[in-house]
């Protein structure tokens, strides 16, 4: 039966003398392929490896292309023209593209305005962005309530004495029109067109190209800070920063992605992070404090979505190294050490080792986060929970004995971890990787005790 047809489509062509239609897409005349075109086809795929081979994206970028294109580019991502824009961000998309084997040492964001051009993509959204759910509240309309067509809520149409949508202002003076308009100068900022709708504003769809453009940049500024050279210029631009922080502190209504894009942004960056910057003599565009920046991935770290607590968790941890930054952290230390314990508690293993290794670096700072941890509810426990499991990676569990001996240095602890005696002596008997953390914690726990331990061994009977 196939044949038949084959035969009756081959009849049809012939009879009527005429090639087959080109497909869509093809240039006109691409349906007949002469016998040379073919062999040289057939040469070409020779030679092209077979897809099995290929490993993954390549993008052969020419390296003197952005050394030419530099002011173009940065012209380009200025002018705030829809093409040119594309362009830009799809030229930087490939320029800051990293392969797995490949060590890129471009210095990008040395460009003289390049990294405020990207960022101000940005920023032209942050300025129109609205919550995910908007709420219209309503609002007097007056501005062409005396016309007869109006295009404000009412869809041009002609209004009658029943369609005004105020009934207090009519068609003519009337007697509560002038407490009205004295009323309404008064609430309306001398900007009101800005306030009304569909007038100097975007639509939907110029308000999606907006947030994809936004999104890109936000892309390629995390491209930006994986390659070397970049981070240093990255670190220490309060412009960046500041865009940053202001989407990790918007995470609630903010794009997902442009999210994610600064949150692993600033991981990068955390090594060169100083909290001082936002107060600095540097030109800022965002009112961003230090607290500010803190109180953000607090906020995150009380997040739903795991990567993002996760990432909070790691960036607060290698925040706290910096002895510049203690000040500006230790304030939030309480509700830091909570959500720490709670992520502990938790299933996912990457959870757990985030809040570990938060844990690890904080109890190093001072006396008073290894009190204020060792009192906080269920934190031992967790602790034991992580190292009893145990946890897939050896090295957390490391981390989590180190933390307990850490709080066991401290005379003020010494009562709160007496209780876990039999388990600290559980473990120390049973698993011998951790068994010298463990014999330190007993030894503190048994030499040099306080008043209440000795008394508390006294009633037990040891």
């Amino acid at each position: 039966m196939q044949k038949r047809d084959q035969s009756k489509q081959g009849g049809a062509w012939g009879a009527g003398s005429s090639a087959p239609p080109a497909k869509r897409g093809r240039p006109f005349g691409s349906g007949s392929i002469n016998n040379a075109n073919a062999a040289a086809i057939a040469a070409v795929a020779a030679d092209t490896p077979s897809p099995s081979t290929l490993l993954g994206p390549s993008l052969q970028v020419n390296s003197s292309f952005a050394d030419q294109n530099n002011r173009r580019i940065v012209l380009a991502l200025q002018s705030g023209l829809k093409s040119e824009l594309t362009w830009a961000l799809n030229t930087l998309t490939l320029l800051s593209f990293r392969e797995k084997d490949d060590v890129r040492k471009d210095p990008l964001a040395k460009v003289p305005g390049l990294l405020d051009a990207i960022l101000q993509v940005i920023d032209d959204w942050r300025d129109i962005a609205l919550p995910r759910e908007l709420v219209r509240t309503p609002r007097v309309r007056l501005l062409g309530a005396n016309s007869v067509v109006t295009g404000f809520g009412n869809e041009y149409k002609g209004l009658s004495s029943s369609d005004v949508p105020n009934p207090t202002v009519g068609f003519g003076p009337s007697t509560t029109e002038a407490p009205l308009q004295t009323r309404t100068t008064k609430t309306h900022p001398s900007e009101w067109w800005l306030n009304e709708d569909s007038l100097f504003n975007l639509d939907d769809e110029g308000r999606m190209e907006k947030q994809q453009c936004a999104v890109a940049a936000s892309n390629i500024i995390r491209n930006f800070s994986y390659m070397s050279e970049n981070d240093m210029v990255m670190g220490q631009h309060r412009h960046c920063l500041e865009t940053l922080f202001q989407c990790i502190e918007d995470h609630i209504t903010e794009d997902e992605e442009l999210v994610t894009n600064a949150l692993e942004t600033v991981v990068n960056l955390v090594p060169l992070l100083d909290l001082r910057i936002f107060s600095s003599s540097k030109p800022s565009f965002i009112k961003i404090t230090g607290k500010r920046a803190v109180q953000a991935l607090v906020g995150m770290l009380g997040s739903s979505v795991r990567a993002w607590h996760c990432a909070a968790a790691e960036l607060i941890g290698r925040l706290i190294l910096n002895p510049d930054n203690e000040t500006f952290i230790l304030p939030f230390g309480p509700q830091i050490y909570k959500r720490l314990v709670d992520l502990l508690s938790l299933p996912a293993v990457d959870a757990q080792a985030a809040a570990v290794g938060a844990l690890y670096h904080l109890v190093e700072v001072n006396m008073d986060c290894r009190v204020k941890l060792a009192s906080e509810r269920w934190a031992v426990d967790r602790l034991l929970k992580v190292i009893k499991a145990p946890h897939p990676v050896p090295d957390i569990c490391r981390k989590a004995a180190t933390i307990l001996e850490s709080l066991v240095s401290e005379p003020q602890n010494k009562n709160l971890l007496l209780a876990y005696e039999n388990a600290f002596a559980e473990i120390l008997l049973s698993d011998g990787k951790y068994s010298d953390a463990f014999g330190r914690i007993l030894y503190e726990l048994t030499s040099r005790p306080s008043n209440k331990v000795a008394t508390a061994r006294g009633i037990w009977g040891m």
